[in-house]
């Protein structure tokens, strides 16, 4: 009988290929252990990560790096290929929203001078798909393609008081998360915070790690009304008071609303949508 290519490598010793799992999934979860402080690995390192043997993993890779998902380095690591950034840029969520509202970020940019983001939700956290910072800008804890919590992050809270009630609700029940320079937010108060932004339609967010820094976020509708997106500042703590930057936010973010399709209605509050 022929082996098939999903199991005619043996497994390292001591370890088994895990059964029926496809070859696809195998894949992705050698590409998902790479992260911000895993940005360049080894073989050994991939497979490890993945729970996966080395002779499966190195197959897997080798297609990968064909594709371009991956690249080896000269020392034998292997980094995430530019083939996947390509991909990625044609998502609607992530391209077709930072293009409508670069030149809007820009804008906001030349008054701030510091930190101008911008962030989708996936799932249970942001990912910021645009910054734009000055050299001489205060550090800030996430990179472009970076995730961000939501309860902890003035993106997130204002991506999560967007969301549909079931989702809400599910983030509520979680423990308060531990993130470092941010005071922990329990589920009474972050019920309150959350039906502040829906209300006012700002969020913010102290932190005293990396660095003392207020961010302000407002969200960015798309034609349904629907929270495509979240627009935020983030500047030295005490440079700026958070009510002087709040318009500037708001009124940024309304204009790439209007430019999603928007329609303003009566009301300013900012309904709760089903949004994945």
């Amino acid at each position: 009988m022929t082996a098939t290519p999903e199991t005619d490598t043996p497994p390292a010793r001591g370890k088994r290929p895990k059964q029926g799992e496809p070859v696809i999934d195998r894949a992705l979860s050698l590409l998902a252990v790479f992260s911000d402080r895993r940005r360049a690995l080894t073989l050994s390192e991939l497979a490890r990560y993945a729970d996966m043997p080395a002779p499966t993993a190195l197959r897997l890779i080798a297609r990968l790096v064909a594709w371009g998902a991956l690249e080896r380095l000269d020392d034998g690591r292997y980094v995430v290929g530019v083939r996947l950034w390509e991909v990625a840029s044609l998502s609607p969520r992530g391209h077709g929203v930072r293009e409508i509202a670069l030149p809007y970020l820009e804008d906001l940019f030349e008054v701030t001078r510091h930190h101008v983001l911008l962030a989708v939700r996936d799932n249970e956290e942001a990912v910021l798909i645009e910054r734009l910072s000055s050299k001489d800008a205060t550090e800030v804890a996430y990179r472009v393609g970076g995730r961000a919590p939501l309860r902890s992050t003035a993106v997130g809270l204002v991506l999560l008081a967007g969301a549909d009630q079931q989702f809400q609700e599910t983030i509520l029940a979680k423990p308060p998360e531990k993130e470092p320079g941010v005071a922990e937010m329990p589920e009474g108060q972050l019920r309150r915070t959350l039906s502040d932004v829906r209300r006012t339609g700002i969020a913010m967010i102290r932190r005293t790690q990396p660095s003392m820094t207020v961010s302000v976020a407002s969200p960015i509708l798309d034609a349904q009304g629907a929270v495509a997106a979240s627009l935020s500042i983030v500047v030295p703590d005490g440079s700026t008071p958070p009510n002087v930057l709040a318009p500037a936010v708001r009124a940024a973010a309304r204009a790439v609303s209007r430019n999603l399709g928007y329609q303003a209605q009566s009301s300013t509050g900012l309904r709760t949508h089903s949004q994945g």
